[in-house]
């Protein structure tokens, strides 16, 4: 009869799988998993994201996950998923994360119809902090919506998925269109250029929906949902005329302070919206309006207030031990079909695995080897968080065509795909997609940003010059971007393939 051995773990080496106990999965992505996980020295809980580097490649997204990599270590905030480890092995990336046990806004708000405007104004207070912390670091996140908010098992909103996040300067504007389009600004559905102030357009419609359960602005097509966003009058249940008496019910769901907040949020100007005015920028604005007047934004930040809504993973104890979390995390908004993938084996289960040894970097394909050399290790007990805007690593833009395998479709045509990362299922279908056309974008050679050095993003349209002409991008016809108007993804593609190298910055920049 034989016996079966486990290693012993050596924690002061470099962090593996092999640190942490496997869990549950909890969440689903277009490359892998999110499987709750333990430490096995400290016993803490943890999210784990793990991205299956076939299917990322396949997909054209490596220079996407580094990206994310990159930023993510550049983060840390009380109301934001942060980064705790990374690591890779022959198979997969690794993300630790926070791990959230309340469930994401959708998940409430589809189960709850409408969001009581008291806990949204406790949420949007949180993420107000979160959203100003960002642009504080040059970051634009470009993405907030219900689904990429989660929940810890307290109540506290916490603002995840920063695959299309970006660095911005101040010196140039953005044209490139990225993120979910109901939730998109006017400045990026019309490529005029646009900068940080998106995010708090995004907020605004992200509290709108969780108070009314609809999106502010809708369209059938992309061409619709642009014009509704670039014109339609926003309209409030329950005040406008004409309403039937069930609409009219609706008055009471926002107070005349919510309908001001939001209004000022949902502002087409810019320099008018909440949160982007020149005399009191960020957060100091969102302070000022009379809807968060009653806000503690001291203990707000400390997390010392009690949250309005607590999720049903929360079980009344004195206790803060790893036995406690596991318990609330077997209650947790999960959706049991991701255990049962595996069970089932209809998915290839996640395992401990030894990496090779030394692998032979020079045979490997090129977009393996760029995440080999790229997504390194991080460990937040020992690293240091860097900056990398504007970071000072050379970039290979790997554009260059290998095969005969080409998509003949027709540059600038945008065509309806399945989505890649996507949770909700509420929207309208895309039918008959069509490119806008053209953009009034500026292309600033001289001008080193993350657009030029971060290519295919898993979730985004790219259409301006400053991306598309330095990006890492795969085949001819395969160098994609990628967002969604509802929860239809779309797709361009771009000209022809080229290959360069974008030279390092120097260190009196940084």
């Amino acid at each position: 009869m034989g016996c079966c051995f486990s290693e012993p773990v050596d924690f002061d080496g470099e962090v593996n799988l092999y640190h942490f106990d496997l869990h549950r999965a909890v969440g689903k992505g277009a490359f892998g998993k999110v499987r709750v996980v333990e430490h096995k020295r400290s016993k803490k809980l943890y999210a784990l994201k793990y991205i299956d580097k076939t299917r990322c490649i396949k997909q054209k997204a490596v220079a996407n996950i580094i990206q994310e990599r990159r930023l993510l270590e550049e983060i840390d905030h009380p109301f934001v998923v942060n980064l705790r480890y990374a690591f890779q092995d022959d198979e997969n990336c690794f993300f630790v994360l926070d791990l959230m046990l309340g469930g994401d806004l959708r998940f409430h708000l589809e189960r709850k119809g409408h969001i009581p405007e008291n806990v949204v104004r406790f949420w949007v207070a949180e993420l107000s902090s979160a959203v100003d912390y960002l642009h504080r670091q040059r970051i634009i996140h470009r993405d907030i919506k219900p689904d990429n908010i989660l929940l810890d098992s307290e109540g506290h909103a916490h603002l995840t998925d920063f695959n299309v996040a970006i660095h911005y300067s101040s010196s140039r504007l953005h044209s490139s269109v990225a993120g979910s389009m109901a939730y998109m600004a006017p400045q990026v559905v019309s490529r005029k250029g646009y900068s940080w102030q998106i995010d708090w357009w995004s907020l605004g419609v992200t509290a709108y929906e969780l108070i009314y359960h609809r999106r502010p602005f809708d369209g059938r097509n992309a061409e619709k949902m642009t014009q509704s966003i670039m014109k339609d009058t926003l309209k409030f249940p329950g005040r406008e005329s004409g309403e039937d008496e069930k609409e009219r019910e609706k008055e009471s769901w926002c107070s005349d302070d919510g309908v001001s907040a939001l209004r000022a949020f949902i502002e087409r100007d810019p320099h008018q919206r909440l949160g982007c005015k020149p005399d009191a920028r960020g957060l100091e604005d969102v302070k000022r309006h009379p809807w968060f007047r009653k806000i503690d934004w001291d203990a707000l930040e400390s997390k010392t207030i009690q949250p309005p809504f607590v999720p049903d993973t929360f079980i009344e104890s004195d206790r803060t031990d790893a036995k406690l979390a596991y318990e609330q995390m077997k209650q947790a908004n999960f959706d049991v079909s991701h255990e049962l993938d595996e069970f089932l084996m209809v998915e290839k289960p996640l395992t401990h695995s030894k990496r090779k040894a030394n692998p032979d970097l020079e045979k490997m394909k090129p977009e393996l080897r760029q995440l080999e050399e790229q997504f390194t290790v991080y460990d937040f007990t020992s690293s240091k968080r860097l900056s990398y805007y504007p970071h000072n690593q050379p970039i290979v833009a790997l554009t260059g065509t290998e095969s005969g395998d080409t998509d003949r479709t027709l540059a600038g045509t945008i065509i309806a795909t399945q989505t890649m990362v996507e949770r909700s299922q509420a929207g309208s279908p895309i039918q008959g997609l069509e490119s806008q056309g053209g953009y009034d974008g500026g292309y600033q050679r001289h001008q080193m940003s993350i657009d030029q050095q971060r290519g295919y993003t898993g979730s985004e349209v790219n259409t301006s010059k400053e991306d598309s002409r330095s990006s890492i991008q795969g085949r001819r016809g395969r160098n994609m971007r990628i967002f969604n108007t509802n929860n239809i993804s779309i797709r361009h593609n771009h000209g022809r393939p080229r290959k360069r190298i974008i030279s390092q910055v120097p260190e009196n920049l940084l």
